[in-house]
């Protein structure tokens, strides 16, 4: 039996059963996509249900405000996606009078979707003949040839591609490209694959040559960068006051202000000088301390604590008064910004 059947026999048979796989709707799939990348399907979900019940067409998401989008994204991560999310939503009303694009080369043309993203839509909603390439089918096609080439390198992903298209079933491609996936997702993972009870298991190459814990293959890592924050939270009367980022990964969202590198007593003082004129001493305390992983960066963050008991003069015009209660409900925040939040809200407990 050919790969792709045994593939499609085990997908009709073991595949999880979700929302935007009932659908043909190309505004759910994309919308389905970009939230799943750099996301697990169980983490994904609800984001799904919330952006399809608030926006149920691309024309709706087009019309929403940018900081609307990011609330509801909040605790997503990554938030160029839906920055990016936005920025196509507009272009699909724009460019395409709010109808989904049905060619790969105008799907590539929208903000945030690249060759996996165009594929998958051209696929999933019009069925064209494309195969898509994410981390799981790398996996699943690396150890099914043992194809030890690196898989970050244009050589390996090259030979990936090639051994790909050799057992694409053009005339099921959306349910070939939903199988392999799922494989990956569901039997074939990184960690403790089922071999034992795999479909593939007298085809799999890296399985005869014992090399399936070592593969697929990634030539280096990337470098992690280790940052230090320093974030006043500045309190009066159930007041908190913010600054919106202009720059970053967390380009316009909202956090406490901030100094990017660690304090000692003097120059907390100093730094804090710069920022406010408190009207009596400020009663100053480290409150939390926390490690905060990206992928290209490892944040060791301090939130300072100051209380103040009357209304702060600020010297910086970016730094406005918010009731607490609208910090991440109205204005959208980082994960790292929630992780104090909830230490907080515990503490009061």
């Amino acid at each position: 039996m050919k790969i792709s059947n045994i593939l499609i026999n085990w997908y009709r048979n073991d595949h999880r059963k979700l929302p935007w796989r009932e659908t043909q709707d190309p505004y759910h799939i994309w919308l389905s996509e970009i939230i799943l990348q750099q996301t697990r399907v169980d983490q994904g979900l609800p984001y799904y249900h919330k952006f399809v019940e608030q926006f149920p067409t691309v024309r709706d998401l087009a019309a929403a405000e940018e900081q609307e989008i990011l609330t509801l994204w909040q605790g997503l991560g990554y938030y160029s996606r839906a920055r990016n999310l936005h920025t196509a939503a507009k272009m699909v009303v724009e460019q395409h009078l709010g109808t989904f694009p049905n060619t790969y080369e105008e799907l590539l043309q929208l903000k945030g979707v690249g060759e996996y993203t165009a594929a998958a839509i051209a696929s999933f909603a019009y069925d064209l003949p494309y195969p898509v390439l994410d981390g799981n089918v790398y996996r699943v096609i690396s150890r099914l040839f043992a194809i030890a080439d690196p898989i970050n390198k244009p050589a390996g992903q090259k030979v990936i591609k090639q051994a790909l298209a050799d057992i694409f079933d053009d005339k099921n491609s959306a349910l070939f490209n939903q199988a392999i996936m799922e494989f990956g997702a569901m039997h074939c993972t990184p960690k403790k694959p089922n071999c034992s009870e795999c479909p593939f298991a007298a085809n799999c190459l890296s399985l005869e040559y014992e090399k399936v814990d070592k593969l697929p293959y990634k030539e280096g890592k990337n470098k992690v960068r280790k940052v230090e924050h320093s974030y006043f939270f500045i309190s009066y009367d159930n007041k908190t006051y913010i600054e919106q980022r202009t720059e970053g990964i967390w380009q316009n969202l909202f956090q406490f202000p901030l100094v990017e590198h660690h304090l000692n007593q003097e120059e907390l003082m100093t730094e804090l000088s710069h920022i406010m004129k408190p009207k009596a001493k400020p009663q100053i305390s480290l409150f939390y301390n926390t490690t905060h992983i990206l992928s290209h960066r490892k944040i060791d963050a301090n939130f300072y604590t100051i209380l103040v008991d009357t209304k702060p003069i600020f010297l910086k015009s970016n730094i406005f008064e918010i009731e607490m209660s609208q910090l991440g409900t109205e204005y959208p925040i980082s994960v790292l910004t929630q992780k104090f939040l909830n230490k907080r809200n515990n503490d009061d407990k």
